[in-house]
């Protein structure tokens, strides 16, 4: 395994070579700005077909076990090339990397919206999510690399917005296209702009140049391995509390090949003479607090942008547009916040930002922890726009103090390895999210049904009111009257489970607050003026 690179002992951003230039050269601006528009492609579609799985389902005529794989098989994918891209990117230069992954991204688009069974969707999905993943860390690395350190207070609040954005307001989106056109322009969406990326980037793009020679002695069982652990992880992740986890063989085995797999890679990583992914990046101590911080920050983005809408659908039956519309003010929120966050990087502490923007989070989900039935737009108002405010407050800083203090020819691969912590932190997120929602509804309907049950005069009264109320509709009153009394049973009981998962949210993001103080605050003359 190569050898860390030295950094300052205060933490100094490292040198590059371009510190000295004072402005932005046009031709890198626009490469960068035609790479970060693929990227908001690429993690749009984590999210853009959510709120479109049961159209997408009654138009290939799939089972509901078979649809979840159209989002399945697009993360297990993404997540193999993401700390893949930063090795392909030194081998082949990021030009080739991120053109061949755009191009790819939009030929695999314009095969799943052809796709006329579930089986050709899952393969051109995986496809989809597998060559396109390579555009996230590519960009997040260029970022680091071609420009001076003291534009990156403009620079990174894009690709903080982009990251971050991308899968808040892709249901949105989704909801949208569906309901104007059709489930098929989901993908169709990205042809146009994916060609021009493409060949824009093909001519723009000059930051490196190949190195052939890391090809000579390629470890492909360290690559086997890496996708069987990530792979294997991810699904079971995705699958593993709908079927209760170890009770379902599928997740066992696939738990079981994930722990084999990350045997296997961690003992090439550290034995192989060119590994697949160099973890030595986890030296530095700005890079594993800020690679902690991003998997916590995956725990907020994905799973508040996944648990809003399960109460939106299933408490206020809201439809995927009108869902799309009521979180649309975190998306807002994230864009007022981008610019803000950039100018105090230069002025504030950026730890202290971090913790801030943190507490911002857990203030939020504490606040929906008192959710009920009645939550509508203007309830969930504060607590979405915590959550945008957070999200930009503490992803710029995040971002540039564990990538901005790595040195450039350290930037390719700990941008995957950032990355992907931050997509790991979402799996594990809805993970977690999913487990406990089940875990405590049970809970919360036992509990209720003791409120319930014949002979208690509250809930006599009520089903006799139901009842009377309902008589006029038919002669099943009372058994419409039960069958009502029991999915207020249920929607109470869900209702408060979610009370419970935001609590325990806010209790993730609180324990993080102090570890900010872990991480070296680079030196502002360093930032600022890229004098060195």
């Amino acid at each position: 395994m190569s050898a860390a690179a030295p950094t300052s002992a205060r933490g100094a951003l490292a040198p590059s070579p371009q510190a000295a230039a004072e402005h932005f050269d046009p031709r890198r601006l626009a490469a960068f700005i035609f790479m970060v528009f693929g990227m908001f492609m690429a993690i749009l579609d984590i999210q853009i077909v959510s709120a479109s799985l049961s159209e997408i389902q009654a138009g290939l005529s799939a089972s509901q076990d078979e649809i979840t794989w159209v989002q399945t098989a697009y993360l297990i994918a993404e997540v193999i090339m993401i700390p893949l891209s930063g090795f392909l990117s030194r081998a082949f230069s990021t030009r080739t990397v991120f053109v061949a992954s755009a191009a790819g991204f939009t030929v695999m688009s314009f095969f799943c919206s052809r796709a006329t069974s579930i089986d050709e969707m899952i393969v051109w999905r995986a496809l989809q999510g597998f060559i396109g993943g390579g555009m996230i860390p590519t960009v997040f690395a260029s970022a680091y690399t071609i420009f001076p350190r003291s534009k990156l207070p403009f620079v990174a609040p894009i690709i903080g917005l982009v990251a971050t954005l991308a899968p808040t307001i892709g249901p949105t989106v989704g909801g949208y296209l569906t309901d104007l056109f059709s489930w098929h322009w989901l993908f169709l969406v990205n042809i146009i702009p994916g060609i021009a990326v493409s060949v824009a980037c093909w001519f723009l793009i000059d930051f490196d140049k190949p190195d052939l020679a890391l090809l000579k002695g390629f470890d492909w069982t360290g690559l086997v391995a890496m996708a069987a652990f990530l792979g294997a992880l991810e699904y079971a992740l995705e699958e593993g509390p709908s079927k209760d986890w170890l009770e379902s063989e599928p997740v066992t085995a696939a738990l079981v090949i994930s722990a084999l797999g990350g045997i296997v890679f961690f003992w090439r990583a550290f034995t192989a003479r060119q590994p697949i992914v160099d973890l030595t990046a986890y030296t530095d101590r700005n890079f594993w607090t800020g690679s902690l911080f991003a998997f916590v920050l995956g725990i907020g983005l994905y799973g508040l942008t996944y648990i809003y809408p399960v109460y939106l659908a299933a408490v206020r039956g809201y439809s995927a547009l009108m869902i799309g519309k009521t979180m649309f003010v975190t998306g807002v929120c994230m864009m007022l916040m981008a610019p803000i966050s950039g100018r105090l990087m230069g002025k504030v502490d950026p730890r202290l930002m971090i913790a801030v923007g943190f507490v911002g989070f857990a203030i939020g989900t504490w606040q929906a922890s008192f959710i009920t039935a009645d939550w509508d737009f203007w309830e969930l108002l504060v607590p979405q726009m915590f959550r945008g405010f957070s999200l930009m407050l503490c992803m710029v800083p995040i971002n540039n103090l564990a990538l901005g203090t790595m040195s450039p020819e350290r930037i390719k691969n700990a941008s995957g390895l950032f990355n992907l912590m931050r997509n790991l932190g979402g799996a594990f997120g809805l993970a977690l999210i999913n487990t406990t929602l089940d875990k405590r509804m049970d809970l919360h309907l036992e509990r209720l049904r003791e409120a319930v049950v014949w002979g208690r005069s509250v809930a006599d009264e009520t089903l006799a009111q139901m009842t009377a109320g309902l008589a006029a509709r038919g002669s099943d009153a009372a058994l419409a009257a039960t069958r009502e009394m029991a999915l207020m049973v249920r929607r109470q009981a869900e209702v408060l489970a979610l009370g419970d998962v935001f609590l325990g949210l806010t209790l993730i993001f609180l324990a993080l607050v102090g570890l900010a103080a872990a991480m070296r605050r680079p030196q502002m003359a360093a930032a600022g003026s890229g004098e060195h």
